[in-house]
């Protein structure tokens, strides 16, 4: 969603973005380029206006989820290579040829019938062979390889452009299963490219960028990265590029009410207070993203200052003690995630009171809340 109404908004940082990309392209080896990953709305900060901006930033390749993104990026205007990382299916083929769609394939079944229809009207697609080295997800088998090869050799309607793999555990402290895998995906990365020379491998998404250099190939896949989280937060500032959280969240003080010592606070009163109490009331739950398990855990920061929300998160309000603070007042900005004044709220922080990671927050406050924009050109 976009707009400029409401009580709770999300605020997309794009100078913020821009510069998450410079410092990625400056980590990065210089034979590599990046392949932006815009899946799944951005992770939360909005496909198009993200793509856009990406590439006036000179990004050429990008990758979507599912087909219906990669037809949002062509009507936008997105001019370079979109690769669709989870597969095709046959009724989205006529989209695949129309729009100059580059699926990742994974099954002979697809080759076939994908090399078909792209013949039947005169187009060969541009297709990325996936291979699985370990994620147990989506891929051929490594031992299949030479016999996708030939199938692909044999077609007249596709054209392999690009090998890739994924990593399970780059963001591991210990750097051998993922060095491991990476050797096996290069010697089968090596066989490919004596039939097909000019294919460009990929198999660094964040995580790999960061820790195994020697993934980087012709392409890496940030995702997180640009959006201004570390997959390795524990590990932030050790030698990982410079990163600048894209996405705030805030709401709005509806109400301010003072209560008594002893008042139970929100349903089944989990909350009652030891003295007599000044509440904010804000407009955001669970319906926004901000889920119940928050509850006993979260804070928010009202004036700068980090304040409690206290009782149970319903689905459109939850109550944040402002007992300590001077003064709030209806209307007063509150920061669920972001900065404020000297105080800091992190999608990591609220991902470890929520037992999740940090691309859940991210995926949670942008697709369920209204979008603005600080454009951040120059």
């Amino acid at each position: 969603m976009t707009g400029e109404k409401g009580n709770n908004r999300v605020v997309v940082d794009l100078a913020a973005l821009r510069e998450n990309y410079r410092n990625l392209t400056a980590f990065i080896k210089d034979s590599a380029r990046i392949l932006a990953v815009v899946k799944s709305d951005a992770y939360g900060h909005g496909l198009v206006r993200v793509a856009q901006c990406l590439q006036e930033e000179g990004v050429e390749v990008f990758g979507v989820a599912e087909v219906d993104e990669g037809v949002a990026l062509r009507q936008a205007g997105i001019t370079g290579e979109i690769i669709v990382l989870l597969g095709v299916m046959p009724d989205e083929y006529h989209d695949v040829v129309q729009h100059r769609l580059s699926p990742v394939v994974f099954d002979r079944g697809t080759l076939i019938t994908l090399s078909d229809y792209a013949g039947e009207h005169d187009w060969v697609v541009p297709i990325h062979l996936k291979i699985d080295t370990g994620m147990g997800r989506l891929g051929i088998m490594p031992h299949e390889l030479d016999m996708y090869l030939s199938f692909i050799q044999a077609m007249t309607g596709i054209h392999l452009v690009g090998l890739l793999s994924h990593f399970p555990m780059a963001d591991a402290p210990e750097r051998e299963a993922t060095d491991l895998q990476n050797r096996h995906f290069a010697s089968l990365a090596a066989k490919n490219r004596l039939l097909f020379p000019g294919v460009r491998l990929h198999a660094a998404n964040s995580a790999g960028l960061i820790n195994h250099p020697a993934s980087h190939y012709d392409l890496v896949r940030p995702g997180i990265t640009l959006y201004g989280c570390s997959p390795c937060p524990e590990k932030q500032g050790d030698g990982q590029p410079l990163l600048q959280p894209v996405m705030a969240f805030h709401s709005r003080v509806v109400q301010v009410k003072e209560v008594p010592a002893g008042y139970g606070i929100s349903y089944g009163h989990l909350f009652k207070t030891e003295r007599v109490t000044r509440l904010a009331v804000l407009p955001v739950g669970y319906d926004d993203g901000y889920l119940r398990k928050l509850t006993g855990r979260a804070h928010v920061l009202i004036h700068g200052q980090r304040v409690s929300i206290v009782g149970r998160i319903c689905m459109n309000a939850c109550m944040a003690d402002v007992t300590d603070l001077a003064w709030v007042e209806v209307g007063d900005d509150v920061v669920l995630m972001g900065r404020q004044g000297d105080g800091i709220i992190t999608a990591e922080e609220i991902a470890g009171w929520m037992d999740t990671i940090h691309y859940e927050v991210l995926c949670l406050f942008g697709s369920m809340n209204r979008r603005t924009y600080l454009d951040g050109s120059a």
